[in-house]
């Protein structure tokens, strides 16, 4: 069965360009970022890295640990990395697991055999410290990623576990945010003391809580 938000990301051990990590270990409290692409030397691929290593201080920002895998070998990772920053002027400075074996790939359902039955797709979980899948992406191998939906993504999910709100369509970092409907207007009354807009009673807009 496909794994589900909610569900406990799968442990493993692996070896990667960092050495060999057990994962759940190697995140500890930290959010993660999982993602899979379909092979090294790849051009999508080399650009989709580079601009991962690029986000760094921004993940580090949001306790957001980032990790990579594809079904090569550790070699392999470390050979293109050298492309990697000679192309994207970043060297890559995240884990890349090395899944020759397929096992991680597998576990994630990464494998998609009616587009490919060795190469994994574009797959993406976010991971919360408790060690929840809060999101999952798979993308077609021949369409790089939006790292900046990832971004925003987290940014969502750190301010809705921290308040009894919900983030609107095409929503960024400062915009007005939703009383979530569980919320009665009265509890509202003492979490949002400046007020709101009630363009319904289920759609009381608000300005974003401070974190």
């Amino acid at each position: 069965m496909a794994l589900q938000l909610g569900d406990i990301a799968p442990d493993f051990t692996a070896p990667t360009t960092e050495g060999d990590i057990s994962f759940h270990d190697w995140l500890g409290d930290s959010w993660g970022v999982l993602f899979s692409h379909p092979k090294d030397y790849t051009p999508v691929c080399t650009t989709e890295l580079g601009f991962t290593a690029k986000l760094k201080p921004e993940f580090d920002k949001r306790g957001v640990k980032a990790i990579g895998l594809s079904v090569d070998s550790v070699a392999d990772h470390e050979g293109w990395s050298k492309d990697i920053q000679d192309t994207q002027g970043v060297a890559v400075n995240f884990p890349m697991i090395a899944d020759a074996d397929r096992k991680v790939a597998d576990l994630y359902g990464m494998i998609h055999p009616n587009a490919s039955d060795t190469l994994t797709v574009r797959s993406v979980f976010i991971i919360d410290p408790s060690k929840k899948i809060r999101l999952t992406l798979t993308y077609p191998a021949s369409t790089g990623r939006n790292f900046n939906e990832i971004l925003r993504v987290i940014d969502s999910l750190q301010l809705t576990d921290k308040h009894k709100v919900a983030t609107p369509v095409n929503w960024q970092q400062g915009d007005d945010v939703i009383i979530v409907p569980a919320i009665s207007d009265g509890e509202a009354k003492g979490m949002f003391p400046d007020g709101w807009d009630e363009q319904k009673p289920y759609l009381r807009v608000v300005k974003q809580p401070k974190a």
